[in-house]
């Protein structure tokens, strides 16, 4: 059940006080933002699946880039836990008792965003898959650090830290890592684990 109040914090920071003025305006968006902010992991489980169907036809590096798009992802996430028990930020349903709340509360702190970390990782991670692929990855990414501050679940920086906590990781692993993944794919290509590294089950070029 959605928790509503006539009363306005005015102490509120601005760009999330705006945003949460503005959630009060839009009640029929309210089941779809709840939504999406809650369960829209699954889509970019979705999207992971899509990059690794894609690089079946790409090539050993490209493939090794779909792979490790879902391990940088759970790399970076996991990554992220010991800094948001340091930063032990309250949620701003806790310091803020009079806001608008659609986000089911939560007994962890808000800094860095969880979802904006997994949604900047995946993103990068594609980008590096597909440019396409990425660019959905990167609408899909604003959007749910926009819905994450619309259910009042984070501030604004909690959104935009994570995003670059995701990505940096993903990209720095990509830059550190991406020879030996390659040539790992390269290996598996020669195993019966080919049919998942390339279409039609071919063994993987060198």
């Amino acid at each position: 059940m959605f928790t509503t109040t006539a009363v306005v914090d005015t102490s509120m920071p601005g760009l999330f006080g705006q945003v949460n003025d503005f959630a009060r305006n839009t009640g029929w968006l309210h089941a779809p933002m709840l939504a999406y902010a809650t369960y829209g992991v699954v889509l970019f489980a979705g999207l992971l699946l899509a990059g690794w169907w894609i690089a079946r036809d790409q090539g050993p590096r490209v493939m090794a880039a779909a792979l490790w798009s879902g391990v940088g992802t759970l790399v970076a996430v996991a990554a992220n836990q010991p800094i948001v028990h340091r930063v032990h930020e309250a949620r701003p349903y806790t310091v803020h008792p009079h806001i608008l709340v659609l986000a089911h509360h939560s007994a962890d702190f808000s800094f860095p965003s969880d979802h904006a970390v997994m949604a900047g990782a995946v993103t990068a991670g594609l980008w590096l898959v597909s440019k396409r692929l990425g660019a959905v990855a990167a609408v899909a990414a604003l959007l749910m650090g926009a819905a994450r501050v619309y259910i009042a679940a984070h501030y604004p920086h909690d959104v935009l830290a994570g995003f670059a906590l995701g990505a940096g990781i993903v990209l720095i692993g990509w830059l550190l890592l991406s020879r030996p993944l390659t040539w790992l794919v390269e290996l598996l290509g020669r195993t019966p684990l080919r049919a998942l590294l390339s279409a039609g089950g071919r063994q993987v070029p060198t």
